[in-house]
């Protein structure tokens, strides 16, 4: 079942987050996940969005997607997300459609 990532980031550090930025690719490109949006200017429709970025990604499991995110390679640029941004993320289930 596919999982979707969901992440809102407020960006105070843009130096730095684009250490992480420069990294991302390589890393990400070696699991198997889709970027499906990066938005840094995204519609409010309801409520507040405080956020100056918004990210959505899709990977084919949980298990793919938690392979991704407690690597190695990964934490070794979070360190730049994080010191260049404050982030809040959820991961959610996709909807059965058989």
């Amino acid at each position: 079942m596919s999982v979707y990532i969901l992440s809102r980031l407020t960006i105070h550090d843009r130096a730095e987050y684009e250490k992480y930025e420069n990294l991302f690719e390589g890393v990400f490109s070696r699991f198997d996940g889709k970027l499906l949006s990066v938005d840094e200017d995204p519609m409010v429709i309801a409520g507040e969005w405080e956020a100056t970025r918004s990210v959505v990604i899709e990977f084919p499991s949980k298990e793919s997607a938690f392979a991704w995110m407690q690597s190695d390679a990964y934490a070794a640029i979070a360190k730049h997300r994080n010191a260049g941004s404050t982030l809040s993320s959820i991961l959610v289930k996709s909807l059965e459609t058989d």
